[in-house]
C-alpha cells in the first residue's frame, strides 16, 4: 500500500492540477478560485448583452435590428473610462482601508441594477406598453445596458488589478491566464444555461431569467469580494490629502517606454479577431448551408482553441518566455485560421471551416492573455498604478471589439451588396465576397499589427539580455513599460 505525505500530495497536485501552479503564499488556491468568481459573472453579462438579448429583442420581442445594434454598441462607449476606474482604484482613499474592493462592490451594485430592470425595459421596447410615453421603451432599455456595461467594466476593472496586487511576481502571469479561463466559463456555461431556459419562450420566463442572472451576479461578486483585500487604513492626514491627477497620470504612464506602443498594438490585434465575431455563423449557414444546429457547434469549437491557447500561455509564463513572443504566435496562428475559413468555401470542405474557428479562437484567446499579462506585470511606482495599466488596457481591448464588431457588419453588406448588384465585376457575384472581404481585411489587420509588435519584442529582448548580465534573473515585473 503506498501512502503520500502531504508535500507528495501537494507536488502531484500543482503537477497535474490545471493552474494550481497559480497560487502563492500570499494568494492561496482556494482564495484565487473564489476571487476568480467575479470573472465568471462577467462572463454571463458579456454573453446575455451581446448575444442572447441580441436574439430575444430582435426575434421573440419584434424590436427592430438597428436599434438593438444601438443598444449593444452603448456599453463599448463608456469602455475608455476603464482607465479612469482603474487610476481611481489605485488612489481610492478610506477610513477603513480598501483600495479595490468599494469598486467590485459599486460595480456588482451598478451590474445588478442594470438586470433587474432590463426584461421590464425590453417589454416596454417591444410595444406592450399602455401608459406614459412612447419614447419610454428605448430609453429605459439604454438605461439598462449602460448600467449593467458600466458595472462590468467596473468589476472587472478592480478585480484584475486586486488579482495583480496579490498575487506574487512569478505568479502573476498565471493568475492572469486562470482569470481569463474563468471568464470563458462564464460564457460558456451561461449561454448553454441561458439559452435552454429560454427555449420556451414568455414575457414572465424572460423576468425570471434575467433578474435570475442579477441575482447570481450579486451572489458570485460578494463571494469572491469575501475577506480578499487586506485591511490598511489611511491616517485622516492621507485623507484629506489631495488626489493625484488623472491626466498627469496618463501622461506619465504614455511616455514611460512602450506603454503606447503596447496599447497600439492591443486596438489592432482586437480589430484583427474581433471584425468577423458576428460574421462566423452566419457565413457557414448561407455560404457554406450547413445546418442550424452545425454552425451552433461552432462556439464551442472556438472557446476549445481558446482554452488550449491559455494551456499554451501558462506553460510558456512558467518558463518566463517573452509574452510579446506568444502575442506573434497568435497572430499568425489566426491568420492561418482565417485562411482556412476563406477556403473552405471554394473547396467545399465545411471541415476546414471548424477547424479555422479553433485556430480563430486559439489566437485570439493567446492574444488576449499575452498582451494582458504585459499590462498586469508593470511595475507599480509614482501615481501609475496597476489598476490605471490594468483599466487602459480593458478600455482598449473593449472600444476595439465593439469598434470591429460594427466595421465588420457594414463592410460585410456594404460590399456584399456592392459585388451582388455587378458593380465590382461579373466574376465578384456572390454572397461570399462580403464576407471573404473582411476576412482579408482581417488578415491585413495581422499584418500590421506584426509590423507594430516587432519592435515591441526586440524591445523587450534587450531589455531581458541587460537584465540577466546584471543579476542572472528575469521576471516580467522588471519590464518597464
Amino acid at each position: 500500500m503506498i501512502i503520500l505525505t502531504k508535500r507528495q500530495m501537494a507536488s502531484i497536485g500543482k503537477k497535474f492540477l490545471p493552474f494550481s501552479d497559480a497560487a502563492s503564499h500570499e494568494l492561496p488556491l482556494t482564495q484565487l478560485l473564489r476571487l476568480s468568481l467575479f470573472q465568471v459573472s462577467a462572463g454571463m453579462a458579456t454573453v446575455m448583452l451581446l448575444g442572447t438579448l441580441n436574439r430575444v429583442m430582435i426575434v421573440e420581442l419584434g424590436v427592430q435590428a438597428s436599434l438593438v445594434a444601438v443598444m449593444v454598441a452603448l456599453p463599448v462607449l463608456i469602455a475608455p473610462l476603464r482607465a479612469l476606474l482603474g487610476f481611481r482604484s489605485d488612489n481610492h482613499k478610506s477610513s477603513i482601508g480598501w483600495k479595490r474592493l468599494p469598486y467590485i462592490w459599486f460595480g456588482t451594485l451598478w451590474q445588478f441594477g442594470g438586470l433587474a430592470i432590463m426584461p421590464f425595459s425590453m417589454i416596454v421596447l417591444s410595444g406592450d406598453q399602455t401608459v406614459g410615453p412612447t419614447w419610454a421603451g428605448e430609453v429605459l432599455v439604454a438605461l439598462a445596458f449602460l448600467m449593467t456595461g458600466f458595472g462590468l467594466h467596473m468589476t472587472q476593472t478592480a478585480g484584475l488589478a486586486l488579482a495583480a496586487d496579490r498575487a506574487t511576481e512569478t505568479t502573476r502571469p498565471r493568475v492572469v491566464a486562470l482569470l481569463y479561463l474563468m471568464f470563458l466559463l462564464g460564457m460558456g456555461v451561461s449561454a448553454i444555461v441561458v439559452g435552454a431556459l429560454l427555449i420556451n419562450f414568455s414575457q414572465f420566463r424572460l423576468i425570471q431569467v434575467i433578474q435570475g442572472a442579477a441575482v447570481i451576479t450579486l451572489l458570485l461578486n460578494l463571494t469572491a469580494m469575501w475577506r480578499q483585500e487586506n485591511v490598511s487604513p489611511n491616517t485622516k492626514a492621507e485623507i484629506e490629502a489631495p488626489r493625484p491627477k488623472f491626466l498627469k497620470a496618463w501622461r506619465t504612464f504614455i511616455s514611460r517606454g512602450y506603454a503606447g506602443h503596447l496599447l497600439l498594438v492591443v486596438v489592432l490585434g482586437t480589430l484583427a479577431f474581433s471584425m468577423q465575431d458576428i460574421l462566423l455563423e452566419p457565413y457557414g449557414g448561407e455560404i457554406l448551408k450547413l445546418s442550424v444546429s452545425a454552425t451552433t457547434v461552432l462556439t464551442a469549437v472556438w472557446v476549445l482553441g481558446a482554452v488550449l491557447g491559455l494551456a499554451l500561455a501558462a506553460k510558456g509564463f512558467r518558463k518566463q518566455i517573452n509574452p510579446a513572443n506568444f502575442s506573434a504566435l497568435a497572430l499568425i496562428v489566426g491568420l492561418i485560421g482565417f485562411l482556412q475559413i476563406i477556403f473552405s468555401h471554394p473547396i467545399n470542405v465545411p471541415s476546414l471551416y471548424f477547424c479555422g474557428a479553433c485556430f480563430i479562437g486559439f489566437g485570439s484567446g493567446l492574444f488576449a492573455v499575452s498582451t494582458l499579462t504585459m499590462a498586469m506585470c508593470l511595475p507599480t511606482e509614482d501615481i501609475v498604478g496597476r489598476g490605471l495599466a490594468l483599466g487602459s488596457w480593458g478600455a482598449a481591448q473593449a472600444t476595439s471589439a465593439g469598434v470591429g464588431v460594427a466595421l465588420g457588419a457594414v463592410l460585410k453588406d456594404t460590399i456584399g451588396k456592392l459585388a451582388m448588384d455587378g458593380n465590382l465585376g461579373v466574376g465578384l457575384v456572390s454572397p461570399a465576397i462580403g464576407y471573404i472581404f473582411v476576412y482579408h481585411l482581417e488578415i491585413l489587420f495581422i499584418f500590421i499589427t506584426l509590423a507594430v509588435l516587432g519592435p515591441l519584442a526586440q524591445q523587450i529582448d534587450r531589455i531581458n539580455r541587460s537584465i540577466k548580465s546584471k543579476n542572472g534573473s528575469f521576471g516580467l515585473s522588471e519590464l518597464p513599460i
